[in-house]
Protein backbone atom coordinates (compact mmCIF):
# COMPACT_ATOMS: atom_id res chain seq x y z
CA UNK A 1 0.00 0.00 0.00
CA UNK A 2 1.63 3.44 -0.86
CA UNK A 3 2.27 5.91 2.09
CA UNK A 4 0.95 8.90 2.54
CA UNK A 5 1.81 11.92 0.23
CA UNK A 6 5.23 13.13 1.25
CA UNK A 7 5.06 16.74 2.70
CA UNK A 8 8.39 19.10 2.31
CA UNK A 9 11.12 17.71 4.07
CA UNK A 10 11.11 19.65 7.64
CA UNK A 11 14.17 21.57 8.78
CA UNK A 12 16.01 20.73 11.94
CA UNK A 13 15.17 23.19 14.14
CA UNK A 14 17.72 24.83 16.47
CA UNK A 15 18.55 27.71 18.45
CA UNK A 16 21.43 29.00 16.40
CA UNK A 17 24.88 28.04 16.01
CA UNK A 18 25.90 24.90 17.40
CA UNK A 19 29.25 22.74 17.56
CA UNK A 20 26.93 19.40 18.01
CA UNK A 21 28.37 17.60 13.94
CA UNK A 22 25.18 15.41 14.16
CA UNK A 23 23.87 19.01 13.31
CA UNK A 24 25.57 18.30 10.23
CA UNK A 25 23.77 15.58 8.97
CA UNK A 26 20.49 18.01 8.06
CA UNK A 27 20.58 19.51 4.75
CA UNK A 28 18.70 22.86 6.14
CA UNK A 29 18.79 24.55 9.83
CA UNK A 30 16.13 27.38 10.43
CA UNK A 31 16.68 29.33 14.12
CA UNK A 32 13.71 29.06 16.45
CA UNK A 33 13.84 32.74 16.13
CA UNK A 34 12.54 32.84 12.66
CA UNK A 35 9.04 30.87 13.76
CA UNK A 36 6.76 33.28 15.83
CA UNK A 37 6.66 32.22 19.19
CA UNK A 38 3.98 31.88 22.80
CA UNK A 39 4.36 31.29 26.13
CA UNK A 40 4.72 27.53 26.72
CA UNK A 41 2.98 25.50 29.56
CA UNK A 42 5.76 23.13 30.28
CA UNK A 43 8.42 24.47 28.71
CA UNK A 44 9.29 28.14 27.64
CA UNK A 45 7.96 28.55 24.49
CA UNK A 46 5.72 27.17 21.73
CA UNK A 47 6.89 28.09 18.68
CA UNK A 48 4.39 28.19 15.46
CA UNK A 49 5.02 25.70 12.91
CA UNK A 50 3.08 24.69 9.94
CA UNK A 51 0.21 26.28 11.53
CA UNK A 52 0.43 24.35 14.62
CA UNK A 53 1.96 25.34 17.96
CA UNK A 54 5.10 22.93 19.36
CA UNK A 55 7.18 23.30 22.28
CA UNK A 56 10.81 23.45 21.73
CA UNK A 57 11.91 19.70 22.20
CA UNK A 58 9.14 18.73 20.50
CA UNK A 59 10.49 20.24 16.98
CA UNK A 60 13.80 18.95 17.67
CA UNK A 61 12.12 15.59 17.44
CA UNK A 62 9.90 16.61 14.77
CA UNK A 63 13.12 17.56 12.16
CA UNK A 64 14.86 14.21 12.32
CA UNK A 65 11.47 12.60 11.64
CA UNK A 66 11.17 14.71 8.72
CA UNK A 67 14.31 14.19 7.38
CA UNK A 68 13.02 10.83 6.18
CA UNK A 69 15.21 9.21 8.80
CA UNK A 70 11.31 7.48 10.53
CA UNK A 71 11.83 3.49 9.43
CA UNK A 72 9.17 1.86 10.85
CA UNK A 73 8.24 -1.85 10.92
CA UNK A 74 5.93 -2.54 7.91
CA UNK A 75 2.97 -3.67 10.66
CA UNK A 76 3.31 -0.49 12.71
CA UNK A 77 0.46 1.65 14.56
CA UNK A 78 0.63 5.10 15.77
CA UNK A 79 -1.71 6.30 18.24
CA UNK A 80 -2.42 10.07 17.39
CA UNK A 81 -3.81 12.35 19.96
CA UNK A 82 -4.23 15.93 21.13
CA UNK A 83 -2.78 16.13 24.90
CA UNK A 84 -5.26 15.17 27.31
CA UNK A 85 -7.99 13.64 24.86
CA UNK A 86 -7.56 9.77 26.23
CA UNK A 87 -3.73 8.83 24.71
CA UNK A 88 -3.25 6.77 28.26
CA UNK A 89 -6.49 4.53 27.81
CA UNK A 90 -5.81 4.38 24.33
CA UNK A 91 -2.17 2.82 24.51
CA UNK A 92 -3.24 0.58 27.05
CA UNK A 93 -5.96 -0.60 24.85
CA UNK A 94 -3.77 -1.02 21.44
CA UNK A 95 -0.99 -2.65 23.81
CA UNK A 96 -3.65 -5.17 25.34
CA UNK A 97 -5.12 -5.88 21.82
CA UNK A 98 -2.48 -6.21 19.58
CA UNK A 99 -0.64 -8.70 22.06
CA UNK A 100 -3.53 -10.49 23.26
CA UNK A 101 -2.02 -13.88 22.39
CA UNK A 102 1.63 -12.68 23.72
CA UNK A 103 0.64 -12.28 27.42
CA UNK A 104 -1.76 -13.56 30.06
CA UNK A 105 -3.50 -11.46 32.20
CA UNK A 106 -2.59 -12.71 35.48
CA UNK A 107 1.17 -11.56 34.35
CA UNK A 108 0.52 -8.95 31.69
CA UNK A 109 2.91 -6.21 31.14
CA UNK A 110 -0.14 -3.71 32.02
CA UNK A 111 0.23 -4.90 35.43
CA UNK A 112 3.49 -3.80 35.97
CA UNK A 113 4.19 -1.10 33.86
CA UNK A 114 2.69 2.46 33.09
CA UNK A 115 1.39 2.54 29.40
CA UNK A 116 3.62 5.47 28.60
CA UNK A 117 6.46 2.89 29.46
CA UNK A 118 5.19 0.43 26.68
CA UNK A 119 3.63 2.59 23.62
CA UNK A 120 5.93 5.55 23.32
CA UNK A 121 5.84 9.04 22.16
CA UNK A 122 7.52 9.32 18.83
CA UNK A 123 8.62 13.22 18.95
CA UNK A 124 9.95 12.87 22.25
CA UNK A 125 12.14 9.61 21.33
CA UNK A 126 13.26 11.16 18.22
CA UNK A 127 14.18 13.92 20.58
CA UNK A 128 16.59 12.01 22.47
CA UNK A 129 17.69 9.72 19.39
CA UNK A 130 17.95 12.50 16.50
CA UNK A 131 19.98 10.13 13.97
CA UNK A 132 18.27 7.12 14.64
CA UNK A 133 14.52 8.73 15.94
CA UNK A 134 12.27 4.95 14.98
CA UNK A 135 11.80 3.22 18.59
CA UNK A 136 12.01 -0.75 17.94
CA UNK A 137 8.34 -1.12 18.95
CA UNK A 138 5.42 -1.72 16.48
CA UNK A 139 3.12 0.63 18.72
CA UNK A 140 3.76 4.38 18.83
CA UNK A 141 2.44 7.70 19.59
CA UNK A 142 2.13 10.68 18.57
CA UNK A 143 0.74 14.70 19.73
CA UNK A 144 2.06 16.21 16.38
CA UNK A 145 -0.27 17.24 13.59
CA UNK A 146 -1.60 15.32 10.70
CA UNK A 147 0.10 17.84 8.18
CA UNK A 148 3.49 17.61 10.72
CA UNK A 149 3.36 13.92 10.69
CA UNK A 150 6.92 11.88 8.96
CA UNK A 151 5.72 10.11 5.62
CA UNK A 152 5.04 6.17 6.23
CA UNK A 153 2.24 3.66 5.86
CA UNK A 154 1.69 3.43 9.37
CA UNK A 155 -1.76 2.66 10.15
CA UNK A 156 -3.64 5.65 12.98
CA UNK A 157 -5.84 5.57 15.55
CA UNK A 158 -6.59 9.05 16.32
CA UNK A 159 -8.70 9.79 19.43
CA UNK A 160 -10.71 12.93 19.98
CA UNK A 161 -12.16 14.48 23.65
CA UNK A 162 -14.49 17.54 24.26
CA UNK A 163 -12.85 20.61 24.31
CA UNK A 164 -13.75 21.42 27.16
CA UNK A 165 -12.47 17.99 29.25
CA UNK A 166 -9.56 18.39 27.26
CA UNK A 167 -8.74 21.88 28.48
CA UNK A 168 -9.47 21.33 32.31
CA UNK A 169 -7.51 18.02 31.76
CA UNK A 170 -4.69 19.74 30.55
CA UNK A 171 -4.59 22.20 33.24
CA UNK A 172 -4.23 20.34 35.71
CA UNK A 173 -1.92 17.97 34.28
CA UNK A 174 0.74 21.11 33.54
CA UNK A 175 0.18 22.31 37.78
CA UNK A 176 1.64 18.93 38.28
CA UNK A 177 4.61 18.85 35.68
CA UNK A 178 5.63 22.73 35.28
CA UNK A 179 9.15 22.66 36.08
CA UNK A 180 9.39 25.23 39.12
CA UNK A 181 11.76 28.02 37.42
CA UNK A 182 8.52 28.14 34.44
CA UNK A 183 5.92 31.19 35.91
CA UNK A 184 2.34 29.45 37.19
CA UNK A 185 -0.08 29.84 34.45
CA UNK A 186 -3.85 30.25 35.54
CA UNK A 187 -6.69 28.54 34.09
CA UNK A 188 -8.36 31.54 32.51
CA UNK A 189 -5.00 32.31 30.77
CA UNK A 190 -4.69 28.92 29.79
CA UNK A 191 -8.43 29.21 28.58
CA UNK A 192 -7.41 32.24 26.97
CA UNK A 193 -4.04 30.66 24.41
CA UNK A 194 -6.52 27.50 24.06
CA UNK A 195 -8.99 28.90 22.70
CA UNK A 196 -6.57 31.62 20.51
CA UNK A 197 -4.94 28.26 19.21
CA UNK A 198 -1.46 28.53 20.41
CA UNK A 199 -1.71 26.28 23.50
CA UNK A 200 0.77 23.34 23.07
CA UNK A 201 0.12 21.61 19.93
CA UNK A 202 -2.74 23.61 19.02
CA UNK A 203 -5.00 24.64 17.36
CA UNK A 204 -7.27 21.77 19.19
CA UNK A 205 -9.59 22.34 16.33
CA UNK A 206 -7.62 22.31 13.73
CA UNK A 207 -5.69 19.05 14.99
CA UNK A 208 -8.94 17.31 15.30
CA UNK A 209 -9.99 18.17 11.76
CA UNK A 210 -7.02 17.52 10.15
CA UNK A 211 -6.67 14.08 11.23
CA UNK A 212 -10.46 13.90 10.53
CA UNK A 213 -10.46 14.77 6.64
CA UNK A 214 -7.43 11.73 6.13
CA UNK A 215 -10.06 9.27 7.90
CA UNK A 216 -12.28 10.28 5.32
CA UNK A 217 -9.43 10.13 2.08
CA UNK A 218 -7.86 7.34 3.86
CA UNK A 219 -10.23 5.01 5.58
CA UNK A 220 -8.26 1.74 5.55
CA UNK A 221 -5.38 3.47 6.95
CA UNK A 222 -6.75 6.41 9.50
CA UNK A 223 -9.62 5.62 12.16
CA UNK A 224 -11.73 8.36 13.74
CA UNK A 225 -12.79 7.35 17.83
CA UNK A 226 -14.75 9.93 20.13
CA UNK A 227 -13.67 9.40 23.80
CA UNK A 228 -17.08 9.70 24.47
CA UNK A 229 -17.86 6.84 22.45
CA UNK A 230 -15.22 4.80 23.78
CA UNK A 231 -16.88 5.37 27.12
CA UNK A 232 -19.78 4.34 26.18
CA UNK A 233 -19.38 1.03 24.39
CA UNK A 234 -15.48 -0.12 25.03
CA UNK A 235 -16.60 -3.36 24.28
CA UNK A 236 -18.14 -2.33 20.70
CA UNK A 237 -14.66 0.10 20.40
CA UNK A 238 -12.32 -2.70 21.25
CA UNK A 239 -13.75 -4.71 18.58
CA UNK A 240 -13.73 -1.83 16.04
CA UNK A 241 -9.86 -1.35 16.87
CA UNK A 242 -9.19 -5.07 17.01
CA UNK A 243 -10.94 -5.37 13.44
CA UNK A 244 -8.93 -2.33 11.93
CA UNK A 245 -5.73 -3.58 12.99
CA UNK A 246 -6.44 -6.54 10.57
CA UNK A 247 -7.03 -8.97 13.74
CA UNK A 248 -10.57 -9.32 14.56
CA UNK A 249 -11.35 -10.78 17.77
CA UNK A 250 -12.52 -14.46 17.03
CA UNK A 251 -15.76 -16.61 17.78
CA UNK A 252 -13.49 -18.77 20.60
CA UNK A 253 -12.23 -15.15 22.08
CA UNK A 254 -15.32 -14.05 22.04
CA UNK A 255 -17.10 -16.81 23.63
CA UNK A 256 -13.74 -16.93 26.48
CA UNK A 257 -14.38 -13.49 26.78
CA UNK A 258 -11.23 -11.96 25.83
CA UNK A 259 -12.47 -8.90 24.53
CA UNK A 260 -14.22 -8.56 28.26
CA UNK A 261 -11.30 -9.38 29.50
CA UNK A 262 -9.39 -6.29 27.61
CA UNK A 263 -11.74 -4.04 28.87
CA UNK A 264 -11.73 -4.18 32.36
CA UNK A 265 -7.45 -4.47 32.15
CA UNK A 266 -7.75 -1.48 30.43
CA UNK A 267 -10.35 0.63 31.94
CA UNK A 268 -9.73 3.54 34.43
CA UNK A 269 -10.42 1.78 37.82
CA UNK A 270 -8.48 -1.10 36.41
CA UNK A 271 -5.52 0.82 35.89
CA UNK A 272 -5.78 3.97 38.40
CA UNK A 273 -5.69 0.89 40.88
CA UNK A 274 -2.31 -0.66 40.15
CA UNK A 275 0.26 -0.03 42.78
CA UNK A 276 2.58 1.01 39.73
CA UNK A 277 0.47 3.89 39.00
CA UNK A 278 -0.68 4.77 42.28
CA UNK A 279 3.26 5.09 43.23
CA UNK A 280 5.38 4.06 40.50
CA UNK A 281 7.03 6.44 38.65
CA UNK A 282 9.26 6.25 34.74
CA UNK A 283 11.27 8.33 33.14
CA UNK A 284 10.48 10.66 30.64
CA UNK A 285 12.29 12.33 27.59
CA UNK A 286 11.82 16.11 28.82
CA UNK A 287 11.30 15.62 32.45
CA UNK A 288 13.84 12.88 34.22
CA UNK A 289 11.20 11.25 36.68
CA UNK A 290 7.49 11.35 36.29
CA UNK A 291 4.85 10.25 38.69
CA UNK A 292 2.63 7.49 37.19
CA UNK A 293 -0.61 8.99 39.14
CA UNK A 294 -0.19 12.24 37.59
CA UNK A 295 -1.88 10.57 34.06
CA UNK A 296 -5.30 8.84 36.51
CA UNK A 297 -6.86 11.87 37.08
CA UNK A 298 -10.96 11.57 36.48
CA UNK A 299 -11.38 9.88 33.31
CA UNK A 300 -15.25 10.88 33.45
CA UNK A 301 -17.11 12.88 30.80
CA UNK A 302 -18.51 16.24 31.32
CA UNK A 303 -16.14 17.17 34.44
CA UNK A 304 -14.91 20.33 32.97
CA UNK A 305 -18.42 21.65 33.84
CA UNK A 306 -16.99 21.52 37.56
CA UNK A 307 -13.89 23.42 36.92
CA UNK A 308 -14.49 25.88 33.89
CA UNK A 309 -16.91 28.93 34.29
CA UNK A 310 -20.36 29.07 32.37
CA UNK A 311 -18.67 31.64 30.33
CA UNK A 312 -15.80 29.52 29.24
CA UNK A 313 -18.48 26.87 28.60
CA UNK A 314 -20.48 28.41 26.55
CA UNK A 315 -17.50 29.91 24.29
CA UNK A 316 -16.09 26.18 24.10
CA UNK A 317 -18.81 25.17 22.93
CA UNK A 318 -19.85 27.83 20.27
CA UNK A 319 -16.42 27.88 18.36
CA UNK A 320 -16.39 23.69 18.72
CA UNK A 321 -19.37 24.45 16.39
CA UNK A 322 -18.23 26.82 14.01
CA UNK A 323 -14.69 24.60 13.72
CA UNK A 324 -15.96 21.37 13.30
CA UNK A 325 -19.47 21.85 12.47
CA UNK A 326 -21.54 19.38 14.55
CA UNK A 327 -22.81 19.35 17.91
CA UNK A 328 -20.00 17.35 19.77
CA UNK A 329 -21.96 15.93 22.86
CA UNK A 330 -24.62 14.75 20.82
CA UNK A 331 -23.54 13.41 17.64
CA UNK A 332 -21.23 10.10 17.24
CA UNK A 333 -18.99 9.70 14.52
CA UNK A 334 -17.67 7.45 12.43
CA UNK A 335 -15.72 7.99 9.27
CA UNK A 336 -18.54 8.70 6.52
CA UNK A 337 -18.58 11.81 4.56
CA UNK A 338 -21.54 13.85 3.79
CA UNK A 339 -22.37 17.64 2.54
CA UNK A 340 -21.75 18.59 6.06
CA UNK A 341 -18.11 17.02 6.27
CA UNK A 342 -19.37 14.85 9.45
CA UNK A 343 -22.35 12.41 9.71
CA UNK A 344 -24.29 10.89 12.92
CA UNK A 345 -23.98 7.52 13.74
CA UNK A 346 -27.21 6.02 14.38
CA UNK A 347 -25.73 2.51 15.16
CA UNK A 348 -22.12 3.02 15.95
CA UNK A 349 -20.91 0.74 12.93
CA UNK A 350 -18.35 1.15 10.02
Amino acid sequence: MASFPSTQNSPLLTNGATEDKSYLEFPDIITLSELPKERGWLSEHVHQYRGFWYPTGILQGLGALQQQWFKPKPDSVLLASYPKSGTTWLKALLFAISNRTQFDFNTHPLLSSNPHELVPQLEAYAFKHLTNPTPNTCLMHSHLAFNSLPESNCKIVYIFRDPKDVLASCWYFVQKLRPKDLPFISLPEAFDQFTKGYSPFGPFWDHVMGYYKASLEYPKRVLFLKYEDLKKDPIFNAKRLAEFLGHPFSLEEESKGIVDRITELCSFEKLSNLEVNKDGTHTGFFIPTIANNIFFRQGKVGDSKNHLSEEMIEVLDEITKQKLGFDLMTTSVTPQQNDRGIKPDQNQSN
